[in-house]
């Protein structure tokens, strides 16, 4: 991946949290990591990448972010289905966003939730891991794009 891919990922992780809530998003220094030293949080949306590009994409947070998020959207119960949802949905249009960018040839799957910190997230062999750190209302959590 190039700085100009990155930033594909980096300015839909900026408009998701724009669009739905009116706090301050803040968008680290992407930076790479090895497969095994990726983050992960309470629940994670993970999406997989097909056609021209292949490997995955996935939005990891705390319960904390989620549970405000779902606040913000206006969402009264924040129960562990709703996070995994959301922490999906969030995922998802990120990844649908890249896909305006890339082209239909750049294909996403349906998200897939983990509820629970997993120990360890498969990244695919033989490529790079970016890691997007995303503060959002005084809450960490991480976007990590992992693509040929």
């Amino acid at each position: 991946m190039n700085a100009e891919e990155i930033t594909v990922f980096i300015e839909g992780a900026k408009h998701y949290f724009r669009t739905v809530s009116d706090r301050q998003v803040e968008i680290g220094s992407p930076y790479l990591v090895s497969p095994e030293e990726t983050p992960s949080y309470d629940y994670t949306g993970i999406i997989g990448i097909s056609g021209a590009k292949k490997g995955c994409v996935y939005f990891s947070a705390p319960s904390i972010l989620l549970r405000h998020l779902l606040i913000s959207l206006g969402e009264e119960d924040q129960d562990a289905g709703l996070m995994g949802d959301v922490i999906g949905e969030v995922a998802n249009t990120i990844s649908g966003n890249a896909r305006a960018s890339f082209g239909s040839d750049f294909m996403i799957s349906v998200p897939v939730v983990v509820n629970g910190r997993p120990d360890s997230i498969k990244l695919p062999k033989g490529l790079k891991a970016y890691v997007i750190p995303v503060d959002w209302d005084k809450y960490q959590a991480s976007l990590v794009v992992c693509i040929e």
